[in-house]
């Protein structure tokens, strides 16, 4: 699937009284489009988008009136609220103050991936309060300000969450669950790891990583932690350390070097995930080696 973007939205983000600060446009994100901005008063209609949009209020409270006539409503927005617009569904839209905010425009088809398959008809919401749909935002929001290309299955991991917590809270009829994780095969462990294991140095997709097992993301997700007991991103930030341990240990190329061959983006990505994860530093372990 090609990268969602501007084209992909409401049109909110077109706004004149919209500035933006970062956003995730170039990342290369197919299945989410997120931007972080400032928004001043407006009152708009939009038509219908293809993508269900998550606004995350920043700041507040603001009031927020949503809709037209006597099925019009009004709230204080308070910071932290949500906003929820599900595609292809229209939106008249009033914004009483500014506003920073942080916008997550997923497709249909990741709403479904999370639903095994199934269709989803999310509810609109007004200042929603959701801890988990929140820190996912930020967290998403964070790695797109800061990105490093190495980051692209833990993106992948963020996105197919915040979709499942979509389908869980925000459906408008609740969502069967899912079927008790089964693990994988040692066939589809095997294929992979190993594909882990040829492309470390690379961004490496959910989806490719889900294609090796012959599963969606959604199921692949599942198995792959009922397996593990990890995430596809950790059970990869793993692999790369411990093949950037064992060159420390046994080679002489710099540690720059070594940090872009294991799939990390600099030296200092790597010291840091190996200062967390390990408790050292790659200088240490060249000098014990």
């Amino acid at each position: 699937m090609a990268e969602l973007g501007l084209a992909d939205t409401l049109g909110i983000l077109r706004q004149p009284g919209v500035e933006p600060q970062h956003s995730s446009t170039g990342l290369g994100w197919d299945h989410l489009y997120l931007s972080c901005q400032k928004e001043q008063p407006y009152r708009a209609h939009f038509e219908p988008a293809p993508t269900h949009l998550l606004i995350l209020h920043l700041s507040g409270p603001v009031t927020v009136r949503r809709g037209q006539g006597p099925k019009a409503r009004s709230r204080a927005v308070p910071r932290g609220g949500l906003f929820v617009q599900p595609a292809g569904q229209t939106l008249s839209v009033e914004l009483g103050g500014r506003l920073d905010t942080v916008h997550a425009y997923l497709s249909d088809e990741a709403l479904r991936e999370a639903n095994d398959g199934r269709p989803v008809q999310l509810s609109e919401d007004l200042g929603a309060v959701d801890p988990l749909a929140e820190q996912l935002v930020l967290a998403l929001a964070g790695v797109a300000r800061d990105w490093q290309p190495s980051a692209r299955t833990y993106v992948d991991h963020l996105a197919g969450m915040l979709a499942a917590q979509l389908v869980r809270r925000h459906a408008a009829a609740p969502a069967e669950p899912p079927p008790g994780p089964s693990g994988l095969s040692d066939r589809q462990l095997v294929a992979v790891r190993e594909l882990m294991e040829e492309r470390l140095a690379e961004a490496l997709p959910i989806a490719d990583l889900a294609a090796a097992a012959s599963l969606s993301r959604s199921q692949f997700t599942r198995q792959f932690r009922a397996s593990t007991g990890q995430s596809p991103h950790q059970y990869l930030l793993a692999l790369r350390l411990e093949q950037a341990c064992r060159m420390l240990r046994t080679g002489s190329a710099p540690i720059g070097q070594v940090a872009v061959e294991c799939g990390f983006s600099h030296q200092e990505h790597l010291t840091r995930a190996m200062r967390a994860r390990l408790g050292t530093t790659p200088a240490t372990l060249r000098r014990a080696g």
